[in-house]
């Protein structure tokens, strides 16, 4: 008798729930059909606690990518273009029909646009990690995972650490928390061989996945023990669609010091504390990109913002093909982009472009890897 009544009184309460519209959580389908599980009702004199919505994941702009038969045309290249108001705030909803576009003068016809809202990037990070880098590394590590943190989660990203050479620390990878680990790997010792540093960055990031590609450089001195010069890397540069990003801390205009030696590191030298501005500057500005020179050493909230403004301008910007004219004489030609119909609006691209030269083709180069020993890229 007494189980009768217990099922009665269950079944009754099944009843009254059903009735009162009791809350219920669908179980995604797996195997079968989807379950459905029901949540008893809290009476009201007790607290209720809510269930938080997930956090909503910005859409993903779908990868629109030039045709194969626009590529193979003798002559095509396309270029990064980034457009700014008056305010110096980017400007993002023009449209094809608002570009013009020069080459040595000549307007040339646009093949290819889009807008790169959230457009999956190739990125390369490179940092000084020479002696004088030592106090900065820490805030150099934090500025880094920042920019990391506000990536595209598609973008590739590689990192190498460069002081009398370069290091590869982590190849192309779009888990970008295998990049942050990596980051506890800097430790300065060293002078700089920043021109060496960015060719192997060149080269490097011409194996990313996606035709957008950038590089950031964080340095804070002068170069002093490269096998290349600087002519080498603006002309690598200039043949290549890789946006420069740089970060200069130190005093562009401070004096010389002579060398000190403590142990592993090396301060000082020819040019000690002085960043070489001119030279990140020239690199940016001949591939459309940015330089941000940071004088007081130690301000890490102003290298913070510095790779914040980077990662966000690499979403916000436009993607510009064509086809040169006079393709087979190959040969560098004079580049320029305008938006007349919107009066006080700047527009930065790089300077030129190097029809017929698919990427840098210059000598094989050695990384050394965590460890020892040496990996050659092919």
């Amino acid at each position: 008798m007494l189980l009768v009544f217990a099922l009665a009184v269950g079944l009754g309460d099944v009843a009254r729930a059903q009735q009162q519209g009791s809350p219920q959580i669908t179980i995604p389908q797996t195997q079968g059909g989807g379950t459905t599980l029901e949540l008893p009702r809290v009476p009201q004199s007790q607290q209720t606690y809510k269930i938080p919505p997930q956090p909503s994941q910005p859409p993903q702009q779908e990868l629109v990518i030039p045709s194969q038969q626009l590529r193979a045309q003798p002559g095509y290249e396309q270029v990064t273009v980034t457009v700014t108001n008056q305010m110096g705030r980017y400007v993002t909803g023009l449209n094809k029909g608002d570009f013009r576009l020069y080459i040595n003068g000549q307007r040339v016809p646009i093949s290819f646009f889009r807008q790169d809202l959230n457009t999956p990037v190739s990125v390369g990070i490179l940092v000084d990690t020479s002696g004088s880098m030592q106090p900065k590394l820490p805030q150099a590590r934090l500025a880094i995972t920042e920019f990391l943190n506000d990536l595209n989660p598609r973008d590739d990203v590689f990192l190498i650490a460069f002081a009398g050479r370069p290091f590869l620390l982590q190849p192309f990878t779009t888990d970008h928390a295998l990049v942050m680990q990596r980051l506890a790997l800097l430790h300065a010792y060293g002078q700089t061989a920043l021109f060496d540093a960015v060719l192997d960055g060149l080269r490097m990031v011409q194996r990313g996945r996606y035709d957008k590609k950038a590089l950031l450089v964080i340095t804070d001195g002068m170069d002093n023990v490269s096998n290349h010069s600087v002519g080498q890397v603006i002309a690598a540069a200039q043949r290549q669609g890789v946006l420069i990003y740089s970060i200069g801390i130190g005093n562009p205009n401070a004096g010389s010091m002579p060398a000190l030696a403590i142990g592993p590191l090396i301060l000082g030298g020819s040019d000690y504390d002085r960043v070489d501005a001119q030279t990140l500057t020239t690199l940016s500005t001949e591939t459309g990109a940015k330089t941000f020179i940071i004088r007081e050493i130690g301000d890490g909230a102003r290298l913070r913002q510095a790779c914040t403004d980077i990662s966000n301008e690499l979403r916000e910007q436009y993607t510009v093909g064509f086809v040169a004219p006079d393709a087979t004489a190959g040969g560098y030609r004079s580049l320029r982009v305008e938006v007349p119909g919107h009066p006080g609006m700047s527009v930065r691209v790089r300077k030129g472009v190097e029809v017929g030269s698919r990427g840098w083709t210059g000598s094989p180069s050695a990384y050394g890897e965590v460890g020892g020993g040496s990996s050659a890229i092919p």
